[in-house]
């Protein structure tokens, strides 16, 4: 892999760093079954090309498995690695280059087809490498095209893999070639949505499950993915099969509507629910320092221990009971409480001083944890800011649901003592005036219709398999009036309740 031992070395990372930044040689075995799989498919290129090819274990492979192709050619950044390379693969032309230098294009177009471009480009995100300075990186820019807040809160940041592949197929569109390369599975998946949203010429395309753990010690969900470029051709699916070996598909993704889809043939039967939601979904309050800003009470009333050990004294004002999404996914009732400094992003936190002064002291003494808070949100914001606030953060009820947690439940979230329970920012929930609204609303999201509605489009294996964006996309009018005959106008519009702090 290109980005592998050899700019790591250069930085004095040590061995086991290595691997946490995604240097995972291929292993002989794992780079023979890859090239076997690519022969049952009748795959037969007259020139093969590993862009970050380490130390040949898949040229060596792909020699054994071709014979009749015409050309072999590897480029690595390390000296090392090329000289290991060229020592296993008799026949490849191995060169020490730099991706992100090499004139891609042009070495691609004077290439005889059907092409192969076969590798395991590095397993590492641009931020873990741009963290130790390294310099052998894409060039800087928002090529997912992510928009606001989402370009400076972590959605921009992306594994090179990823960025490396959407490179090769752009390269490669339009011409007779195959992509085989392994990868993390999450990374596969934005590939192809890329390409198929970019009308990229694919003519089909397949992942097949590797175990990173067995092959390379990592706990990653992984796989080969496979894809057929051809002219002309305008594939939007992606077949998912379990391990290599595997005949049939367990599933299969694609791109329908402009939306990636986990299971196409499953959303036909729901399809019709697919819209905007009359109700707009929120997210819980970010606030980036738990060990401050999140206290469980302590023996007397009025006195809150913090996840620093220390035992403080706080007025009640800018305090509320809180759940976690792990609170969320057991059922659990508030056990603790988060200082909520604002009731609305960029609301002046001075008033805290006036309205609750040990608060306030609270927060001064803890000044240098919430000042170091390295997220972009909180720049040019009132001191202590939280994020992903405002008057529905406070609303008396809520139906939510925790974005982590691998199975689908809504629950109701009532009141504690007359307060408002709010949640951290992994959680989203639906704001709700009183409590027969949220039971309604829980029951139309917990029906059977509703649940297979998201399974079509969830993938589970992500990080975080339910976001905002897929909960907004049912549309819960539509599903009322099926389900009851009748939209009941005043339960799918929620006022926004006042809250005066």
């Amino acid at each position: 892999m290109e980005v592998s031992k050899g700019l790591l070395d250069w930085m004095g990372i040590k061995t086991r760093e290595k691997t946490e930044l995604g240097d995972f040689q291929t292993p002989a075995i794992l780079a023979s079954q890859v090239c076997d799989l690519l022969v049952r498919l009748k795959i037969s290129p007259a020139a093969v090309v590993e862009p970050t090819c380490g130390t040949g274990a898949f040229l060596q492979a792909s020699e054994a498995a071709f014979p009749n192709c015409d050309l072999f050619l590897g480029f690595d950044i390390n000296p090392k690695h090329v000289e290991a390379a060229r020592s296993q693969a008799k026949r490849a032309k191995v060169r020490q280059a730099n991706f992100f230098a090499e004139n891609w294009p042009k070495t691609l177009k004077e290439l005889s087809e059907p092409i192969l471009a076969i590798g395991n480009p590095p397993w590492v995100t641009n931020s873990a490498l741009g963290s130790f300075n390294g310099s052998n990186l894409p060039s800087k820019s928002n090529f997912q095209r992510f928009n606001g807040l989402d370009a400076i809160t972590g959605k921009s940041n992306f594994d090179i893999s990823e960025w490396m592949l959407t490179r090769l197929l752009e390269w490669l569109s339009g011409r007779a070639a195959v992509l085989a390369m392994l990868c993390k599975t999450t990374v596969a998946r934005k590939v192809l949505r890329h390409a198929w949203k970019n009308n990229l010429q694919v003519e089909k395309s397949s992942a097949y499950g590797i175990s990173a753990l067995d092959h390379f010690g990592a706990s990653a969900d992984a796989c080969l993915l496979v894809t057929v470029l051809k002219p002309g051709a305008h594939s939007r699916e992606c077949d998912a099969f379990a391990t290599l070996k595997s005949s049939q598909p367990d599933t299969t993704f694609g791109l329908r509507n402009d939306r990636l889809v986990a299971d196409v043939d499953s959303l036909g039967a729901y399809e019709r629910l697919c819209g905007t939601s009359p109700l707009k979904w929120r997210s819980g309050i970010k606030h980036d320092c738990s060990r401050v800003m999140e206290l469980r009470p302590a023996a007397k009333p009025g006195l809150y221990r913090n996840g620093l050990g220390e035992t403080v004294k706080l007025e009640e004002t800018f305090l509320f009971p809180m759940l976690k999404s792990s609170d969320l996914s057991k059922g659990s009732a508030p056990s603790r409480y988060m200082l909520v400094t604002q009731t609305a992003i960029g609301e002046d936190t001075a008033r805290i001083a006036r309205k609750a002064p040990l608060t306030w002291r609270y927060l001064e003494s803890h000044s240098d944890a919430l000042d170091a808070r390295s997220s972009a949100i909180y720049r040019n914001r009132p001191r202590y800011s939280v994020f992903g606030v405002g008057n529905y953060s406070f609303a008396p009820w809520k139906v939510a649901i925790s974005g982590f947690y691998k199975h689908l439940e809504f629950r109701t979230v009532a009141p504690v003592n007359g307060r408002p329970v709010v949640l951290d920012d992994t959680c989203y929930f639906l704001p709700c005036e009183n409590e027969g609204e949220a039971e309604y609303l829980k029951d139309l999201l917990n029906s059977e219709t509703a649940r297979g509605f998201f399974r079509s489009f969830i993938f589970w294996d992500a990080k975080r398999p339910i976001t905002a964006s897929l909960l907004a996309s049912l549309d819960i009018g539509l599903l009322a009036e099926e389900r009851y005959g009748t939209i009941e106008p005043k339960r799918l519009k929620t006022r926004q309740p006042e809250l005066a702090l």
